[in-house]
């Protein structure tokens, strides 16, 4: 039986928001987004952390969405981030997402406030009952500083238009519980623990590596959703040595970007406080892709 989010099964791709002398470059993010459709990617998810939402202004975070969903044209889906640590503020952004006509958003637990259980269910209950579109509830203590807790996910799970989850605690067995416990779809938000979440139950991944790799990505959780787990396997062990070295270099986005910047496709640039990577991460980086087979030595 299909779960509450199924429609959104597959590869959502955190897309990043390319600036040049510091300003959004709605050129280059209109290439972002032809390249992805192209590849055959299933969702965009504009301004989430993989597109610098915390630096962004209010002005660039809608405009981002509005240029995203026209470009796009309702070739594929597009979840924006639109959360929040105040709740007021996620129901504004919400809200303009749901007018210029995005199919879903992406919630991130408030962070840095901490708020308790009960906190986290009346603030994502709030959005839900105001903006009818689907919700996607993004769980990532690692950055917010605490955990959604398998209890309140499923008390949310109870709102008609809570329909997922973007599960980045790192825990299966948090996976596991929810998807035990809801009829919530989950989708990974760790690139190198898709195929293990979708073994037990996932149903795709929000991806940072499918900025540059969407086709590997997706072929992985294809043959994830079909069954094949040989084929899955083979794009688990492709992939896993480039999520790890890429991504683990520093903080989302700084990796990526750096390696757009290679490939041509972005300049790399990022906003205070985020900075690029040492020379000598640079040169690891580069290796990475090397050894991937996206850049010749």
């Amino acid at each position: 039986m299909a779960r509450k989010g199924s429609a959104f099964a597959g590869l959502s791709v955190a897309i990043v928001t390319p600036l040049v002398h510091g300003e959004v470059d709605y050129a280059k993010l209109r290439e972002q987004v032809e390249f992805q459709i192209s590849a055959g990617t299933n969702c965009l998810v504009p301004v989430g952390t993989t597109g610098e939402s915390p630096t962004l202004s209010h002005v660039e975070h809608e405009r981002v969405i509005s240029e995203v969903v026209q470009i796009a044209s309702g070739r594929c889906k597009i979840m924006a981030g639109t959360g929040s640590n105040s709740t007021s503020e996620a129901l504004r952004l919400t809200k303009w997402a749901a007018k210029e006509g995005c199919d879903a958003s992406l919630q991130v637990a408030p962070y840095y406030n901490k708020p308790t259980q009960e906190g986290f269910y009346q603030h994502f209950k709030a959005i839900a009952e105001e903006i009818g579109i689907p919700h996607c509830v993004y769980n990532i203590p690692g950055r917010t500083g605490k955990n959604i807790e398998p209890e309140t996910i499923a008390r949310l799970a109870e709102l008609p238009n809570i329909t997922m989850v973007k599960e980045a605690t790192g825990s299966l067995d948090q996976c596991s519980q929810i998807l035990n416990t809801t009829n919530l779809t989950v989708l990974s938000g760790d690139d190198s623990l898709t195929l293990p979440m979708m073994s037990v139950g996932a149903e795709g991944v929000i991806s940072v590596a499918g900025n540059i790799v969407p086709h590997d990505v997706l072929a992985m959780v294809r043959a994830a959703l079909a069954g094949d787990y040989e084929t899955a396997r083979h794009w688990h062990h492709k992939l896993f040595p480039l999520c790890r070295d890429m991504l683990g270099l520093s903080t989302n986005p700084i990796p990526v970007k750096g390696a757009m910047k290679l490939l041509g496709r972005d300049t790399g640039e990022l906003r205070l406080p985020m900075t690029s990577l040492e020379p000598k991460q640079f040169e690891q980086l580069r290796q990475t892709l090397q050894n991937y087979g996206l850049i010749q030595s």
